[in-house]
């Protein structure tokens, strides 16, 4: 066992980031579709599946809570919550309907889907960019390296230098919390 190893290869991947202005680009410009979407009243919608559910919903609530400081509510939710709604769709249309149905019911133009997938070949998830492109969302994606079949369809595609799956959701967590303190801080400036 090298826990050791294991905490390297964290620290190198944030070394590689912090030193890809590409890619701290691509956050600064989330931010900026994030920002825009909130200020003109749209809402934040995150989906994933398994861990990338568990960041999902964590990113979620940074936005809709809290983050640094005390400030109203942003408006964003994580599609997959509703454990009844789940099971329902699930079990009546099929699981890679779960995210896109509820997209279809309360999604609205000028909205931003987050989407997380470190395959970025979820079946569920590529369903909901279909349905956010109908309804004229915008979609980042957070992704591993490839970004899979997620890569063609995004508007933002934040993949991870990596293919370790562990790895690659600490990281979506830490560009997350960065988008979450940025977006928070241009919402509420004088907080």
């Amino acid at each position: 066992m090298n826990i050791a190893h294991s905490i390297q290869q964290s620290i190198f991947l944030k070394q590689q980031l912090s030193e890809n202005q590409n890619f701290l680009d691509k956050i600064e410009q989330s931010i900026a579709l994030l920002v825009d979407s909130l200020r003109h009243n749209g809402k934040i919608h995150f989906c994933g599946n398994g861990g990338s559910a568990a960041d999902a919903q964590h990113l979620a609530a940074e936005l809709s809570g809290r983050f640094y400081f005390n400030r109203p509510p942003l408006n964003a939710e994580a599609l997959h919550c509703n454990s009844s709604y789940l099971t329902a769709v699930a079990n009546d249309y099929g699981y890679e309907h779960i995210f896109a149905r509820l997209l279809e019911a309360s999604a609205h133009a000028g909205d931003i889907l987050v989407a997380f997938s470190t395959s970025g070949n979820s079946e569920n998830i590529l369903k909901a960019i279909d349905v956010a492109h109908q309804k004229r969302l915008k979609v980042i994606a957070f992704t591993g390296e490839t970004g899979g079949k997620m890569a063609e369809m995004v508007d933002i595609l934040l993949n991870v230098p990596s293919t370790d799956t562990p790895r690659i959701q600490e990281i979506h967590i830490l560009i997350g919390h960065i988008i979450c303190e940025h977006v928070e801080k241009q919402m509420f400036p004088n907080s």
